[in-house]
């Protein structure tokens, strides 16, 4: 059975603030994960950052994945626009496995985040990705893209971010976390 469906955002349209985009930035921070990952003996597929969610969720759906993690940025209301910052990782609100998930990796992440106080677990039923996965799923918004102090946080710890949501696989599914090699 693989290990982890690793689905970082395809949604290059959600600009960030100060450059680039979610897509972008999502893709660097799993690229960065693969090295733990792969010391940390953790299989795992990703999605094809040219398709949609529904092509993300299909590819999941395809193999008994013990895991399902999107890795997304956020974006306030047109009338909040770069007031808001904090990281939530969102689980599907019906399921104790996602929930589970989604407190492991909001706790691990407050230890990176300057704002800990700020990173919470969110139910939800509306996002497909969490609702329509097979694996427990876990959708995590890393910051808001739209705040300038947020999106440089994330330019800034591409790296942290991923070694951070590798940990937190790694305790999700009960192995234990391998630095790479240099």
């Amino acid at each position: 059975m693989p290990d982890l469906f690793l689905s970082p955002s395809t949604q290059e349209y959600n600009l960030y603030n100060g450059g680039g985009n979610e897509e972008y930035y999502a893709n660097l921070i799993a690229d960065a994960m693969e090295p733990f990952l792969n010391a940390s003996g953790i299989t795992f597929t990703r999605n094809d950052p040219e398709g949609t969610v529904s092509n993300s969720i299909a590819k999941s759906n395809s193999d008994s994945y013990r895991f399902h993690l999107a890795i997304h940025s956020n974006a306030a209301p047109p009338n909040l626009s770069g007031q808001v910052r904090g990281a939530d990782a969102y689980y599907y609100r019906d399921s104790q496995r996602s929930q589970r998930y989604a407190e492991i990796i909001a706790n691990n992440f407050k230890l990176v985040y300057p704002v800990p106080s700020l990173v919470a677990s969110v139910p939800t039923t509306t996002l497909a990705e969490l609702r329509r996965t097979q694996a427990p799923a876990v959708l995590i918004e890393i910051a808001y893209h739209d705040n300038a102090e947020d999106a440089a946080w994330i330019r800034e710890n591409v790296d942290a971010i991923a070694k951070n949501l590798a940990l937190s696989v790694a305790d999700i599914l009960d192995v234990a976390f391998v630095e790479p090699e240099s």
